[in-house]
């Protein structure tokens, strides 16, 4: 059996994991470039885990500029089988309040600047995105969360808007009422994309901040009251990690993620470009080896 190691993707806030034994910033060379930063690698309570923040140490990406093609490669490259995704995000529910976790189970992707597969013409696929989430991985991670003290809504809907502004009015409240949307974020697409596509356990948990700017009774999106909330949420974050590590092995999966290239990929082997081939050694090897 493969040896369960877990992926960290560190949102907003979150840029290091405490106490890995054997901790070591690493390079990784992947076919699409460098990943957002060095990944940091070693163990937890035994378990193998790799940590990638997002927008590098500093916060030096943008949400549409974030390499997602390289850093889900890397992880991948790593070894790692599970990633769990940390996401700072705003609400559009009042019971979804700053400080609370929403795992969430399905998104809308909004945005149009950002290279969405690893596939290409030489060597097509499509992959199902209906369920974009591990379901087991994801009930772990929210398992972890409560016992770390945070007050944990299972399911939700994430809008992935482009960025890096925040909503005008007009669509917070179009997200919120026409389109029926929990929460919003910038970075969780084509991230879950790409991990579907490299057979990779994804699951989100989205760390509420504000209101974004629908809520009548709240001041808009401003990012210096969005960075307090983030000291609070990276603390709990941190913790659901320590505690997802103990739990991970008895996460199931029923959404198929570690065969979702089964029979996803279209372009005949005779005709299937030699060069893009060589890309997709790591994420698509099992099927394409």
């Amino acid at each position: 059996m493969t040896e369960i190691m877990l992926g960290v993707i560190g949102g907003s806030g979150i840029y290091d994991i405490d106490g890995l034994e054997d901790a070591q910033w690493r390079d990784v060379q992947t076919p699409w470039g460098a990943p957002s930063d060095q990944i940091l690698t070693g163990r937890l309570h035994g378990v193998a885990l790799a940590f990638l923040p997002r927008h590098g140490r500093g916060h030096v990406h943008s949400p549409t500029d974030v390499p997602y093609r390289a850093n889900i490669d890397a992880l991948k490259r790593l070894g790692v089988t599970h990633v769990l995704s940390l996401s700072a995000c705003g609400s559009f529910r009042d019971e979804m309040a700053p400080g609370h976790f929403v795992m969430v189970d399905q998104y809308i992707d909004r945005t149009v600047n950002r290279d969405k597969s690893f596939f290409s013409s030489g060597c097509v696929a499509h992959v199902s995105m209906a369920h974009p989430i591990c379901d087991g991985l994801s009930r772990a991670a929210g398992d972890a969360a409560r016992q770390a003290g945070v007050t944990v809504h299972d399911g939700g809907t994430y809008l992935v808007m482009e960025g890096p502004q925040f909503s005008t009015l007009a669509e917070s409240r179009m997200y919120r009422e026409a389109w029926g949307c929990d929460v919003i974020g910038m970075t969780n697409m084509p991230e879950a994309k790409l991990a579907r596509e490299a057979e990779m356990h994804y699951a989100t948990i989205a760390m509420v901040t504000d209101y974004d700017s629908w809520h009548p009774d709240h001041d808009d999106v401003d990012v210096q009251a969005v960075i307090a909330v983030l000291q609070g949420n990276s603390a709990h974050a941190r913790a659901t990690v320590v505690n997802l590590v103990r739990m991970i092995a008895g996460a199931g999966c029923a959404t198929g993620c570690a065969t979702a290239l089964d029979f996803a990929i279209m372009t005949a082997p005779g005709r299937r470009d030699p060069v893009v081939l060589g890309k997709l050694d790591a994420v698509a090897g099992r099927v394409l080896g």
